[in-house]
């Protein structure tokens, strides 16, 4: 029945896709099925020196095929010769060589056979090649005159291709060849005309045959040219007349003038297409061809080729010979055919009982090709029945049937060969075959695709399910996917994915299952660090290859480094790059190190890379080929090609030149240029032969310069500029120096550099006075003191002068100022500041540039106690515009004197008349000392200094005090009064038990009070006691003195002080701490043994001896009754000088009783006192007065401080002598 044409080709589409599916998997051998061949030989060459030949035919089916060949179209049986071995598995053969095998030349043809069908293998070919030999052959010798034309043929023997023919003698020598003499393509020797050094007897031809590894020389052929014998004499008319009869326009020899002026040639395409065209001739004829737009001249012109021709080649060729006589041509029509090629060829499919089937099969070819059926190895002509039919180009059967597997195969044939195609028809009905094996193991890893198998092969096609573990649910949804040939995709792979899986594939006839299980690891993951980092050259880089992978991995993993795609050598441990594992180090970066490294981190599922790009910094290679061009008198352009940035960008260029007139061998910069630009017009100056170089900057730094340029000189030039900075110096009285900057060498333009100076005195009608000089300076004698002149400097060389000079103005030399400011008076501002004011003087007695006013001022006396001061000066400068200035810095309540004088720059002028001022009171410093004498339980004793700079007279002082805790918080502020400026102590009452106080102390003058001295201490508490003892009067010497009545265990601050010492301030302090009562038991034990009685018994007598010896001696100086006389009676005068000099003394710092007298000379020597307790402690006899007695008395006091007044300040009591 045949298929409504309407949906003809719909079918068709459908069934081709059907087709498509079913031939994506072949067909197991399990199934039974049509024999198909595999493997075959094509064209085979038994060559006489091999020793086997084999012909093969190799093919699969179930039954297993068996084998049948046909040789030139007739059936060929393999144990018909005992020289041909079969094999039992397959259809191929081997034929032993030994000898006489030509008989096995031909074509043959493999069948392979079952029960179910026939294939046929394409024909192959095999060759048997005979030995070639030229014929044993008589050559006669070719006598032929002068000017005529000859061929010596070669006429090769038959061999294998490819065949090279060369023409030489009998020494092997080649026999040269040109435009009169060359060989055809097919081996003759043609001549175009002869001369007598043609004559030869050794012409011989030699066939080679490589892939017969032989070589065959033909017979040696003699040529022998003769001369008419009236062309022997050459007096002869005949003779000319001989030469113009061989003469002669060309004719062609190939192609034969016999064949016609054109010729039909037909090349297979793709093949080479040869024209060839031989002529011969006298004079000899030169050939040439009219289209050569894609081919080779050869052999002098005599051959045209055309490699790989396609059908655009086709068409006319001409060739024309032509000499001096005329020419001839001949004309190629050149038709390109081609074997047949498939268009649509049919293929081999699986079908199930009731599909449709269509095979297709058409081919071109020139000529058309002509095109068969075969089925099952047997002819297929036109035929139509119920279920089908077959065309020249189409078999279509429809509801097909297991009778219909067959071969079906489909040969194309034309002049230039054949072609076969063999399409394998299988019906089948068979249940599902799973070909993956069952109970397969997967490793996936976490983000990949993983892929679970479930090949199968099965017709009816089947309809396949996943699922996974125990569950019905069907895996078709993402991130599922499932391919037709059973495989089940997960996109994006999840841990949670692990787990067992099974593939049902079932169709109508039954149902098979395998299952899998996947295991998924975690993903190996990589990182590079640095990240694309900048590298200066010659510096050190280390990439770090960071990595994770799955722990179950370990053992597989590895990691690899890559250069720009190439692999490194992993067992670097030396040289620029040291890989170690994880690490690449490259100790020394070079440029060759720029590019992208890679780190490759890989296990036996996966992998994972990083890339980082080291580019490696340096400075620019310097620039090259520097070229001037546009050369000009005051420019040259310079161009050249920048070096290689380096990988930072050129972002300056700097211009250096040198000449070698000034100072040769030293660069320096001309100009700076962008770093884009490579050509500048430089500017030059006249007289100077440059030479330059380039310097290119980028951010690493300055390249290496360039090789310098060739040298340019610029002409001379009259000076472009003239000196500057002219100036008139200071110098002797009625001289004037006046002096300027030269001209550096590069600008004087030419040879010759002198200097014109010209002057004349401003406000007198004269000329100007010229004088030419060639140093930089000029003195003029005998000018009056301090008179304007115009000067100018002009430069001059040999080529002229520089351009007007500029006139200035200069001063003949100074003198110092002859007058002193007048009028001078001094404001009194407030206690330390005054302001000074005077009269400038008159500009005609300065005698030169006034610079400035100079005020100095020294203290007289003080006002306080009208003592003399020794005049310590003051100075301060004002400039020349001022008539005034203020005085910093005075003391207040003081006398001062002051001056004035004007300067310039010769030096100062007189004083001015000098002006006395004085500074009124101000406020006083803060007192000298604040200390607390003593602290009881609600009141406290404090004493101070007086300031010791009062700035006045002080009227009274200001007592404060608050309380403070350890907070830091403050109480209310009291205030005393204190009006009499001669008191010093304050006892201050109502105070609170165990509490913490801040006093505060000042000064006051009428002018108001200073800034306040402060102190803390905290009063005692309830029962506690803080009693102090003052000793007698101890002496000078005296080293030591005992304390009494102290309690055991209990800490005194001792202090040493002087007697009468209004400030009671302390020589020096200590804390001492009494032993406790154990300590003092052991003393009282001691006191009762009568050994100790008798030893202070004996000390006691000693001392009463000592006593007496120097109550005698005493008697006899004199010096102690004095003593005495004076402790009496004492020197009011005398008492009042001591107390002034100590007065003068303050230490307010706590040191230790050892250092005491060295304490105090330093402030003895600071108040110019004329004694020195220092020698004092040192026994010198000056401590004494003139009567030998002691300058003053000194005593101590115990106090018991408490714990805070050791941190603080110490308790110090009133003495009271």
């Amino acid at each position: 029945m045949e298929m409504p044409l309407s949906t003809k080709g719909i079918a068709v589409s459908l069934l081709l896709f059907v087709l498509s599916l079913a031939g994506a998997i072949e067909i197991p051998l399990s199934v039974r099925q049509l024999p198909s061949i595999k493997e075959q030989s094509t064209t085979e060459v038994a060559f006489p020196f091999d020793e086997e030949f084999t012909i093969k035919c190799k093919a699969k089916g179930n039954p297993p095929p068996i084998f049948n060949w046909t040789k030139d179209g007739k059936p060929f049986d393999l144990l018909s010769d005992p020289r041909i071995l079969p094999s039992n598995s397959s259809g191929t053969f081997v034929i032993r060589n030994q000898g006489n095998i030509s008989i096995f030349q031909g074509k043959y043809c493999c069948y392979a056979i079952n029960e179910l069908g026939t294939t046929m293998s394409e024909e192959i070919e095999l060759i048997v090649p005979g030995i070639p030999k030229f014929p044993k052959e008589k050559i006669n010798p070719k006598d032929v005159e002068h000017g005529d034309s000859v061929v010596l043929h070669c006429n090769p023997p038959k061999g294998i291709p490819p065949l090279h023919i060369y023409w030489m003698n009998i020494d092997l020598q080649h026999i040269p060849q040109d435009e009169r003499v060359s060989m055809s393509l097919q081996g003759d020797l043609y001549f175009a005309n002869v001369d007598e050094n043609d004559s030869r007897s050794d012409y011989c031809c030699f066939a080679a045959f490589p892939r017969l590894r032989t070589i065959v020389q033909k017979m040696p052929m003699t040529l022998t040219v003769t001369r008419s014998k009236h062309a022997n004499d050459s007096s002869s008319p005949s003779a000319t007349a001989a030469n113009l009869i061989k003469e002669r326009k060309p004719r062609l020899l190939i192609p034969p003038e016999s064949s016609g002026h054109s010729s039909d040639v037909t090349v297979i395409k793709g093949n080479d297409l040869f024209l060839e065209c031989i002529a011969e001739g006298l004079p000899t004829p030169h050939l040439t061809w009219n289209r050569v737009n894609r081919g080779v001249i050869d052999n002098y012109g005599k051959v045209l080729m055309v490699e790989k021709v396609t059908p655009d080649d086709g068409g006319r060729y001409i060739c024309i010979a032509k000499n001096a006589l005329g020419e001839t041509r001949h004309e190629f029509n050149v038709h390109i055919e081609e074997p047949p090629s498939w268009v649509d060829k049919p293929q081999s499919g699986v079908y199930s009982i009731g599909e449709n089937l269509v095979l297709l099969c058409n081919a071109i070819g020139n000529p058309e090709p002509t095109i068969k059926w075969k089925r099952n190895g047997q002819p297929l002509g036109e035929i139509k029945h119920s279920r089908g039919m077959v065309t020249t180009r189409e078999i279509s059967i429809i509801q097909l049937q297991l009778q219909d597997s067959a071969v079906y195969q489909c040969e194309a044939t034309n002049n230039h060969g054949t072609i076969l195609a063999t399409a394998n028809v299988d019906v089948l009905d068979i249940r599902p075959e799973v070909l993956t094996p069952d109970d397969e193991e997967y490793v996936a890893v976490v983000g990949y695709a993983s892929y679970l198998h479930c090949l199968f092969f099965a017709v009816p096609l089947p309809d396949i399910t996943w699922s996974k573990e125990d569950s019905i649910s069907r895996l078709d949804m993402p991130p599922y996917y499932q391919y037709q040939n059973g495989t089940l995709e997960i996109r994006e792979t999840r841990k949670t994915d692990s787990g067992s899986y099974t593939c049902w594939v079932s169709n109508s006839v039954g149902r098979s299952a395998i299952t899998a299980t996947l295991t998924v690891r975690d993903a190996t993951k990589v990182s590079v660090t640095p990240k694309n980092p900048q590298v200066l050259k010659s510096h050190s880089i280390e990439f770090k290859c960071h990595s994770e992978y799955d722990s179950h991995l370990r053992h597989h993993f590895k990691i690899s480094w890559r250069k720009d795609g190439e692999e490194l050598d992993m067992n670097r441990t030396e040289g620029r790059i040291i890989i170690e594992m994880d690490t690449l180090l490259i100790p020394s970066v070079e440029l060759e190190d720029n590019g992208v490294y890679t780190c490759v981190g890989s296990t036996s599922l996966d992998s994972a890379v990083d890339d980082t790009r080291l580019t490696v910094l340096h400075i620019p290679d310097p620039p090259e080929d520097l070229y001037l061009s546009e050369k000009q008198i005051r420019s040259v352009r310079l161009s050249w090609t920048a070096g290689n940035s380096n990988n930072s960008p050129i972002n300056e260029s700097i211009v250096e030149f040198e000449e070698n007139r000034w100072e040769p061998r030293r660069w320096q910069e001309l100009i700076k240029l962008p770093g884009n630009v490579t050509t500048a017009v430089v500017p030059l100056a006249p007289y100077i032969n440059y030479q330059f170089r380039v310097i290119s900057i980028n951010g690493v730094g300055r390249s290496q310069p360039s090789e310098p340029s060739e040298r340019y000189e610029t002409p001379p030039a009259a000076p472009d500029r003239n000196p500057e900075n002219i100036r008139v110096e200071a110098s002797e009285p009625h001289e004037m120096i006046m002096k300027w900057e030269p001209l550096r060498p590069m600008e004087q333009n030419g040879p010759g550099m002198e200097y014109k100076v010209s002057w004349r005195r401003q406000g007198i009608e004269s000329d100007w006075n010229e004088e030419t000089v060639k140093k930089h300076s000029l003195i003029l004698k005998n000018t009056p003191t301090f008179i304007p002149y115009d000067i100018k400097v002009q430069a001059v060389n040999n080529l002229g002068s520089g351009p007007e000079p500029i006139v200035i103005t200069g001063y003949s030399s100074e003198d110092i100022p002859e007058a002193a400011p007048s009028n001078v008076i001094v404001q009194v501002i407030n206690s330390t500041l005054a302001k000074a004011i005077w009269s400038t003087i008159p500009k005609d007695r300065v005698r030169g540039h006034l610079r400035g006013y100079k005020v100095s001022w020294w203290k007289i006396r003080s006002r306080l106690d009208g003592k003399n001061h020794h005049p310590e000066k003051h100075s301060l400068m004002f400039n020349a515009d001022r008539n005034d200035g203020m005085i910093p810095g005075l003391e207040p309540f003081s006398e001062y004197r002051l001056t004035v004088l004007a300067f310039n720059s010769k030096g100062a002028g007189p004083e001015s008349l000098m002006y006395d001022f004085q500074t009124p009171e101000g406020v006083p410093e803060k007192p000298h000392f604040l200390k607390i004498l003593n602290f009881d339980k609600e009141s406290v004793t404090l004493s101070w200094g007086p300031p010791k700079k009062p700035n006045g007279i002080v009227t009274g002082y200001i007592l404060q005090y608050q309380i403070i805790n350890e907070t830091d918080d403050i109480g209310p502020l009291h205030e005393v009064n204190i009006t009499n400026p001669l008191s010093f102590t304050l006892r201050l009452s109502n105070l609170s038990a165990s509490t913490k106080y801040k006093f505060y102390a000042k000064a006051c003058t009428l002018q108001g009070c200073g800034k306040p001295i402060t102190e803390e201490g905290i009063t005692i508490t309830e029962g506690s006691k803080a009693v102090g003892k003052i000793s007698e009067a101890v002496k000078p010497t005296q080293k030591t003195q005992p304390l009494e009545a102290l309690e055991p265990g209990t800490a005194y601050t001792v202090r040493l002080v002087t007697k009468h010492w209004v400030d009671n301030n302390s020589i020096s302090a200590d804390v001492i701490e009494t032993r406790g009562r154990a300590y003092a038991g052991i003393y009282e034990r001691i006191s009762t043994q009568g050994w100790f009685i008798g030893l202070m018994g004996a000390i006691a007598l000693l001392t009463l001896l000592l006593l007496t010896v120097c109550f005698v001696k005493r008697n006899k100086g004199g010096k102690y009754s004095v003593k005495e006389k004076e402790d009496l009676h004492p020197d009011p005068e005398g008492q009042s000088i001591k107390d002034e000099i100590f007065g003068e003394y303050s230490d307010s710092d706590e040191k230790p009783l050892k250092g005491s007298l060295r304490s105090l000379d330093t402030d003895i020597k600071t108040a110019e006192s004329a004694d020195s307790l220092v020698e004092y402690g040192e026994g010198d006899h000056r401590m004494f007065n003139e009567d030998g007695s002691f300058i003053g008395a000194y005593t101590g006091c115990k106090e018991k401080a408490s714990v805070e007044s050791i941190g603080s300040s110490t308790a110090t009591f009133p003495l009271h002598a």
